[in-house]
């Protein structure tokens, strides 16, 4: 399933299953909204996207 030019908001994307579902849908060409409580995991979440993809 490719995801290119689509937007994916995924909730609790700072850990767990979450996480995995935002790295997923980023490897498939989605732009990723990273939502969640955790301010820092989110933004350990954010580099981990940046460092395996390119934006």
């Amino acid at each position: 399933m490719q995801l290119k030019d689509k937007v994916a908001i995924i909730t609790g994307s700072a850990s767990g299953i979450g996480k995995e579902v935002a790295l997923e849908y980023a490897a498939r060409g989605a732009k990723v909204c990273i939502a969640d409580l955790s301010l820092e995991a989110a933004k350990a979440t954010q580099w981990a996207l940046r460092l395996c993809f390119e934006f």
